[in-house]
């Protein structure tokens, strides 16, 4: 159960979730921002950029493998390490409308999140996380951008109380509101193929508010298949009309590990590249998401969760999908 100091000011959330409440019809008023063969961002600034500029002379062969992803859009991820978040969620949208594209955004800063694991953190309290998402909103609003809400967050809510898991689809729900408010579409992370079920997916789904995103994303930091995502999705769309999805296909060049390891297993591959015109429904866009040879956290060899891990980048620029 929650500890007092996460659960908050009830008067500040009933607040953020009645205004929530009073933005209705928001899935219709979002449509795709990957329409009509939209760009995505390829951020110069990202750790595999900098890794093949420091290596074109030095060593050529692998700056080479390394531009196979630093030429790639990766989505950006946002969080607690972010607490000036709407100046920071404005200054991405700001670089990649420049550039004329979209921005993608992943919003990763739930309360408890990864129930204490590799990427614990996350807001301290319920309305900490609600002025957060309100600030990420202003900052994106804008012009078209693109949110893929909290990965793990509903298919790895096992580790909470019924009452914790109530407090958190409620906070999702706000959300979705509050980004689909402004005109931001949301995809919800809906774990991967081989997590929970179809029939506890829709559920938890559900209850979380998907019916009021975009859609839904699937195998975020994950390595099963695209093929196989594609069924899932499809599997979840026939009980939730209207649902769209966007699948992470950063790693799954490979398929997944042995024993479905997935904290920074060996041989892994780069899967196919980001598209916003997938021609697969109910998909609007392939993405990378999980930022390739960022570590999962201290296993396996890999650094603390998010640190950039030149070694395992190579490999999976080497053993890429063709």
């Amino acid at each position: 159960m929650l500890p007092p100091r996460l659960i908050g000011s009830a008067a500040l959330v009933a607040a953020c979730l009645l205004a929530a409440v009073a933005a209705t019809g928001a899935q219709a008023r979002v449509g795709n921002p990957f329409a009509h063969g939209a760009r995505l961002w390829v951020d110069p600034s990202e750790p595999a950029a900098a890794q093949a500029r420091a290596w074109r002379t030095s060593r050529p062969a692998d700056a080479r493998l390394m531009d196979r992803i630093a030429t790639r859009p990766v989505a950006t991820w946002l969080g607690d390490w972010n607490p000036h978040i709407e100046a920071d969620a404005r200054g991405v949208a700001r670089r990649a409308r420049a550039a004329g594209a979209v921005p993608v955004i992943v919003a990763y800063d739930i309360p408890q999140r990864d129930c204490g694991s590799y990427s614990a953190g996350g807001a301290h309290s319920a309305p900490a996380y609600l002025a957060w998402i309100h600030g990420l909103a202003r900052g994106l609003r804008r012009g078209p951008a693109a949110v893929v809400l909290e990965p793990d967050a509903v298919a790895g809510w096992d580790c909470l109380d019924g009452a914790g898991r109530r407090r958190r689809a409620s906070l999702l729900r706000s959300a979705i509101h509050t980004l689909s408010g402004r005109h931001i579409a949301v995809y919800l992370d809906a774990g991967n193929s081989h997590w929970q079920t179809v029939a506890t997916m829709v559920a938890r789904l559900r209850s979380a508010g998907v019916t009021h995103a975009r859609g839904i994303a699937v195998n975020v930091s994950n390595f099963r298949t695209t093929d196989e995502s594609l069924a899932y999705v499809r599997a979840l769309a026939s009980r939730l009309p209207r649902l769209r999805a966007v699948i992470d296909t950063s790693r799954n060049g490979r398929g997944p590990a042995p024993g479905d390891a997935w904290c920074n297993p060996a041989g892994r591959g780069l899967g196919l590249p980001p598209t916003t015109t997938p021609g697969r429904a109910p998909l609007d866009a392939l993405l990378w998401i999980k930022t390739p040879g960022e570590s999962d956290g201290t296993c396996n060899g890999g650094p603390t969760a998010g640190e950039w891990w030149p070694a395992q980048a190579l490999e999976l620029a080497r053993l890429a999908a063709r």
